[in-house]
């Protein structure tokens, strides 16, 4: 009878594993901006205080024993929905970069092939204003010429993305 329990109860190192799994998820709440935070769905009201508190403290030793308790808290809870926001907002940030860089290189492919460039920033966003990333690259090719800053680039890249922007609107709306 007794080997029967044994085999259906978790191991101790199993117990220990999912203790410093909700840990380590808690000090990832604990992390999170304010904005963050509070789109991630924390229903205990005693997990929302602690996670507050463990924010305020200072002290080594009692952030550590914080986290104890928010690891406690958290076995009480179902923290799969939360494990799923913090996914949801990992992968959010991760295409935010994406998108970024693919702008970084659209930027860079467009002042490499100076005012041919124009053509690339139209295939891709074609509603931009021809003439105004015209003057821009043109602009940025007389900057490097004269080993000035780069201006009209920065310029350029604030504009693509003011254009991925308006897109990304027009995508959601439709």
């Amino acid at each position: 009878m007794t080997d029967i329990d044994d085999q259906e109860r978790p191991s101790k190192t199993a117990l220990k594993r999912e203790m410093e799994a909700l840990q380590k998820l808690g000090s990832r709440l604990v992390g999170l901006s304010n904005a963050d935070l509070a789109r991630v769905p924390i229903d205990d009201p005693d997990l929302e205080e602690a996670i507050a508190t463990a924010r305020r403290i200072k002290s080594r030793e009692g952030l550590r024993r914080q986290m104890q308790y928010i690891g406690k808290l958290m076995r009480r809870i179902d923290a799969s929905g939360i494990e799923a926001a913090l996914l949801e907002q990992e992968q959010g940030q991760k295409a935010l970069a994406r998108r970024f860089h693919e702008l970084e290189d659209l930027r860079d492919d467009m002042l490499a092939a100076g005012v041919k460039g124009v053509d690339a920033a139209l295939q891709r966003f074609p509603n931009a204003d021809r003439q105004r990333l015209r003057q821009l690259l043109m602009q940025a090719g007389k900057e490097k010429t004269a080993n000035k800053p780069p201006a009209a680039a920065r310029k350029l890249f604030r504009y693509l993305r003011e254009l991925q922007q308006i897109a990304n609107e027009e995508e959601s709306q439709a």
